[in-house]
């Protein structure tokens, strides 16, 4: 299926150029938390501003900064993208989803993801599942997304 894969490409590239999102928010009182990979370099900050406690919080915003290949920075843009203006637990919901899309087991007892839950654009990265080694290039925003969901606000 060429025409998809090449519609994938240009929003992986698309959300890679000119990345969603982009910058710092103040910390605190900004939730972050910072990823790193070491086998690749890929560098991620998540920040976040969280109204609210619990599962019904909501992200009024996030910022994203780093640096690393297209699929880590792409796969960063539009996870903040997806998030902003969700409660927590859509953003948690939105995580498990994603892992799910990409190959990732749920880990046992884990909350499963509701499969109407709406990827978007986030659906250009399915084909990392074909590449195991880019799994982590992809799933590394959204690991520092749950890290920065699970900080307190008043952490510097």
């Amino acid at each position: 299926m060429p025409g998809l894969e090449d519609l994938y490409r240009e929003i992986i590239l698309d959300h890679y150029r000119t990345p969603r999102n982009r910058g710092e928010l103040p910390v605190p009182p900004a939730r972050h938390a910072e990823g790193h990979n070491p086998l690749c370099g890929d560098e991620i900050t998540v920040y976040l501003d969280v109204e609210g406690d619990g599962p019904d919080a909501v992200v009024n915003d996030v910022k994203v900064s780093g640096q690393g290949c297209s699929i880590s920075q792409s796969s960063a843009s539009m996870m903040s993208a997806a998030i902003k203006g969700k409660t927590v637990g859509e953003a948690r919901a939105l995580v498990h989803r994603f892992e799910e899309m990409v190959g990732i087991e749920p880990k046992p007892g884990a909350e499963l993801p509701d499969a109407d839950v709406d990827l978007g654009d986030l659906e250009a990265l399915q084909g990392v599942a074909k590449f195991p080694v880019r799994i982590k290039c992809a799933t590394l925003a959204w690991y520092t997304l749950v890290e920065a969901l699970d900080s307190p606000a008043s952490d510097s």
